[in-house]
């Protein structure tokens, strides 16, 4: 278990604060009374703890099989459903889309489904409405990288969305057009949770998961190609 980069500022922040508390509790309240100064001791390392579970990074097992695709995120299926519309180069026309929720207590960083060519990335201005509300997908802050995927012999295009929701309001995506992603590889996180969807051709995939399921990026299976 590690803790991400996208999150040093936060979580390196909070350890140097959590740091200069402790310290001067044990220089000036510890000749006062040592009970004060291990409750405060251990209810500054508890806060800084919990700041830094929002930015764990752990390990994960990434299916070898060429025909599985992965979950870009933590969470819980939300949705699935057929787009209509979906247009962001080289993706256009109908999608199947696979929506993720990620509460507060998930892991936030987001993994490529599959070896992936990213060949656009397009962010979104929007609202922050909770990632549970109906029409988040459409109205939220987002960024979506759309590109080709390759699976063993076989091409296909592939989009993942990260969407900010009303607490998780920064989305970390340094990938740029042109970057190439490995099946699991991290490459982005919402912080403190939200939503991620991946966007799929609707006809060349087997879905292994149903709404309701539990799933952990990189690790679960969400779908087979045909």
């Amino acid at each position: 278990m590690t803790l991400t980069k996208y999150g040093f500022k936060e979580w390196g922040l909070a350890f140097i604060i959590n740091g200069v508390l402790i310290a001067l509790c044990w220089l000036f309240l510890s000749k006062y009374s040592m009970a004060a100064t291990w409750i405060l001791t251990v209810f500054f390392t508890i806060v800084f703890l919990a700041i830094a579970a929002f930015f764990r990074n752990p390990s994960r097992h990434i299916p070898t099989n060429i025909n599985f695709l992965v979950s870009p995120a933590d969470g819980t299926v939300r949705d699935i459903e057929v787009v209509e519309d979906f247009d962001q180069s080289p993706f256009k026309g109908e999608a199947l889309r696979i929506g993720i929720f990620l509460s507060v207590l998930n892991v936030h960083v987001n993994r490529s489904c599959a070896d992936f060519q990213v060949e656009s990335v397009n962010y979104r201005k929007g609202e922050y409405l909770d990632a549970r509300h109906a029409e988040c997908a459409k109205r939220n802050e987002a960024m979506t990288i759309a590109g080709t995927a390759t699976m063993g012999d076989k091409n296909f295009p592939m989009a993942i969305r990260q969407i900010s929701g009303a607490i998780a309001r920064r989305i970390v995506c340094p990938v740029q057009a042109g970057a190439k992603l490995k099946k699991g590889q991290l490459y982005g996180m919402i912080k403190f949770g939200s939503r991620t969807e991946i966007y799929l051709p609707k006809d060349q995939f087997d879905l292994k998961v149903k709404i309701g399921d539990k799933v952990r990026g990189g690790e679960t299976i969400i779908a087979e190609i045909k």
